[in-house]
């Protein structure tokens, strides 16, 4: 199977971090964007594809507002309620050296961005 180049690594930022994330720049890319967690020291991908996954969300009275449960527990203090929600298919990859295989398969500028610069220094 061919893979084309299909996205652009550009520097970003998480949380304070400075860190690398990946950008589609064709149509055809598969993915919406990668981005690398310095703090897990992962890639996280975000497909294109989706699916439908349950999720807890805080349950809404008629203007919009959370409901406030009558006995609030600690870090949950709204009434929750469980939806079907059309989501993202996510893929994370720990491993450096299959993190800079991806790179290297997908970006069209891995030949000329410094990955290491945040994969080494993380990692030491």
């Amino acid at each position: 199977m061919e893979i084309e180049k299909s996205m652009l690594l550009i520097t970003s930022a998480w949380g304070n971090a400075k860190t690398f994330k990946l950008i589609p720049v064709t149509k055809e890319c598969p993915f919406n964007e990668a981005i690398y967690d310095p703090d897990v020291r992962v890639l996280a991908i975000i497909s294109k594809e989706k699916k439908e996954s349950f999720k807890r969300l805080d349950k809404l009275d008629d203007n919009g507002d959370s409901i406030p449960l009558k006995n609030p527990k600690p870090g949950k203090p709204y009434k929750e309620e469980r939806k079907v929600l059309e989501t993202f298919y996510e893929y994370y990859i720990k491993d450096t050296e299959e993190i800079k295989q991806f790179i290297d398969s997908f970006a069209l500028n891995s030949d000329h961005f410094n990955t290491d610069e945040y994969l080494i220094k993380q990692a030491a």
